[in-house]
């Protein structure tokens, strides 16, 4: 299905006889002697590999820079970010390297260079990609594409999904094609938010979005404001994530802590603090959160937000460092996307405008397993508004 296209997979992907650096000086010669799964199902469906794509050390942050290779940058202006940590993937599709790249998604990695590039983004509901190696944040780990079209990303996805022994947690996949991505959205309930009641957003990235939201209306929903009624998670997933860093490294940060990136030194040594009691509870809180959308999605079909509360911003740094005069943190600002990855139901990024000359994401958000309905908005929101054949210029501007 895929004979002939060119793609890319992320340099977190194990590939064999292919040097694998993970974005850290610590395996920045790392030639694997073996596939990943989702590596051998893509070349197995045909797709001629490219090359792997720049990501953060092992995908940490939500920019795309590292001491391997550097920065990579957004391709509508130089300078900026693309996002991360797919935002190596996200520039190879935008920048017209291969119609194909292939991300992995922990609090937003597929969504985040998604949005802030101008690609399409979907992130499958948990389990439904096989992962091996396993992430550091395994449970909160998702895979999938990063694509001009939606029905690109359909393809590449029904290659990529599927059980793997290799992954316990990997799902039988539910029959996939271009066929179950048409025919429209009409009569679905569809929820907007502009931030889910906690979010800081910048205003003019509100006005874009919002309007995109307004706009399903045209294609037969009934869209009202309404968003799950539960505050921000953003301290379950700073455990998770912190912990999880702090026991991959448990037993080595006094020797390698001079060549990790600062950040994820910082990170690590927060993630010493917590107790195996705090990431207990973080775990029990998680079901909790995760009943808590579930029930608000027994009345609505879809929920659209931004993507993201900003659009890109320097190169090079962690997080944007204020959205609408509140600070943020190395993922806090990722406030629309992380809490999918807490509940693992599906989400896509489909580029939606330009503010200031940088794209601007809307993010469709669907109830568990249910893919194809998310597919089927964001492939009725291209065909009404399509982006594929928005490009940017070869200066970058």
């Amino acid at each position: 299905p895929l004979a002939g296209i060119p793609g890319s997979l992320k340099d977190l992907t194990a590939t064999k006889g292919v040097r694998t650096t993970r974005g850290s000086l610590l395996t920045a010669d790392w030639v694997p002697d073996f596939d990943a799964p989702l590596a051998e199902s893509l070349q197995r469906a045909g797709m001629v590999l490219l090359g792997k794509t720049n990501t953060p050390e092992l995908g940490w942050k939500g920019d795309t820079s590292n001491r391997v290779v550097g920065s990579t940058h957004n391709p509508w202006r130089h300078g900026r970010t693309p996002g991360g940590s797919s935002g190596g993937a996200s520039a190879a599709v935008v920048a017209g390297l291969g119609p194909l790249s292939q991300g992995t998604d922990g609090a937003g990695s597929i969504r985040i260079p998604a949005g802030l590039s101008g690609a399409f983004g979907f992130k499958p509901t948990w389990g439904s990609v096989p992962q091996y190696p396993a992430s550091v944040v395994q449970t909160l780990s998702h895979a999938g594409p990063i694509t001009r079209s939606v029905g690109d990303a359909v393809l590449m996805l029904a290659a990529m999904a599927g059980p793997d022994a290799r992954d316990r947690a990997s799902m039988p996949p539910e029959a996939l094609s271009l066929d179950d991505i048409e025919g429209g959205i009409k009569g679905l309930r569809v929820a907007w938010s502009s931030d889910l009641g906690y979010a800081a957003v910048d205003p003019a990235v509100a006005d874009k979005v919002a309007a995109a939201a307004r706009r399903f209306e045209e294609l037969g929903c009934t869209v009202e404001q309404a968003h799950p009624a539960a505050a921000d998670p953003w301290r379950l997933v700073h455990i998770m994530w912190s912990t999880a860093f702090a026991a991959y490294f448990r037993d080595s940060i006094d020797q390698v802590r001079e060549q990790l990136t600062s950040g994820l030194a910082a990170i690590v040594d927060e993630g010493m603090a917590f107790q195996g009691t705090d990431v207990a509870a973080a775990y029990i809180e998680r079901n909790a959160y995760y009943e808590v959308w579930r029930a608000f999605l027994d009345s609505y079909d879809l929920l659209l937000t931004p993507t993201l509360p900003c659009t890109a911003f320097a190169a090079g740094d962690d997080h944007p460092g204020t959205i609408d005069g509140r600070e943020t943190t190395y993922l806090g600002w990722t406030a629309f996307t992380y809490p999918v990855n807490l509940t693992g139901q599906p989400a896509a990024s489909v580029p939606c405008g330009f503010v200031d000359g940088l794209p601007v994401g809307l993010q469709i958000i669907g109830g568990f397993r249910q893919d194809r309905t998310v597919l089927r908005a964001a492939r009725a929101f291209e065909e009404m508004a399509p982006w594929a054949e928005t490009r940017p210029r070869a200066s970058g501007e």
